[in-house]
């Protein structure tokens, strides 16, 4: 059977391939659609099991949230580079897997890559992503969030996402709060939140610290009595002055607008992620010694 343009572009258009390898598909198949996508299926499976082991540490976290505001998830999906992750089919891939991540329900991540999306899978669609792209991409985690009170929800250029769970107060402060976490990455919320081994460990810091400094007893006690307060205001998002207004704290903020913090979740897209660093100056040497 002749091979079409039509034909190639109706396949182009249904399995996201390139032109040449839809063309020789059907070639392969004789035309017929359904082997012929079939095919590139398992080519698409193929490459994605061959990229797998490539470092992802780029990529995008994306939002999803419903209309009342009460549940929320954030979903970070990895590329290799930044230039993949800036492609507009990436993207609606991210957005994508938010949406279905909310409608789904769940934190686990396996379990939303299998579960159904409109007869397609995210897995599917992440192997159809990478035939397309030809990087690995990664579904690396979800971040969920619902709650009676406010929700504050803020994702700043694709790769720092949070979510803010308010009692109290309102959306405007709830996302002001967002903001504020992106922007400033407290470790927790109150100095209560604070685990005692990572108190006292900054605590024998400080007095070593200030035991250098050949003062009193009495005088290294305040010292490190203070020096302490600054640090768990450093560390804590209520201690923070807060980013839009230096003149007040955040815990100021809530108690203004009525409101507390019950928890909060920031993720970065990347963290964690040991990444590969290029010597190109190295890799050209090489390559001319083995020349």
């Amino acid at each position: 059977m002749a091979v079409t343009a039509s034909m190639v572009k109706e396949l182009r258009e249904r399995t996201g391939a390139g032109m040449m390898e839809c063309k020789k598909a059907l070639v392969e198949t004789n035309g017929d659609m359904e082997a012929a996508a079939e095919s590139l299926r398992k080519v698409g499976l193929a490459k994605a099991d061959k990229k797998a082991s490539r470092i992802a540490a780029e990529g995008k976290i994306a939002l999803a949230s419903n209309d009342d505001n009460t549940k929320a998830v954030m979903v970070e999906v990895n590329s290799e580079t930044d230039f993949a992750a800036k492609d507009a089919n990436f993207q609606a891939y991210v957005k994508m897997a938010a949406d279905h991540a909310l409608a789904t329900d769940t934190t686990d991540v396996e379990t939303l890559m299998a579960a159904d999306l409109d007869g397609s899978t995210l897995e599917i669609e992440r192997q159809a992503l990478i035939a397309k792209i030809g990087e690995n991409i990664q579904v690396r985690r979800i971040s969920r969030m619902a709650t009676d009170g406010n929700i504050g929800a803020y994702v700043h250029g694709g790769r720092i996402g949070v979510l803010v769970e308010l009692e109290g107060g309102n959306e405007e402060v709830a996302h002001d709060i967002a903001m504020h976490v992106a922007a400033l990455n407290p470790a927790y919320v109150d100095v209560d939140d604070v685990p005692a081994d990572v108190l006292e460990k900054e605590k024998q810091f400080l007095i070593s610290q200030a035991a250098d400094s050949g003062k009193p007893a009495d005088i290294i006690e305040k010292m490190v009595s203070g020096r302490m307060r600054k640090h768990l205001s450093a560390i804590t998002l209520l201690g923070q002055d807060f980013v839009k207004d230096g003149e007040i704290t955040v815990a100021k903020l809530l108690e203004q607008n009525g409101a507390s913090v019950k928890g909060f979740t920031r993720l970065a897209v990347g963290e964690g992620i040991e990444k590969k660093v290029e010597n190109f100056a190295d890799e050209v040497m090489q390559q001319v010694k083995g020349g």
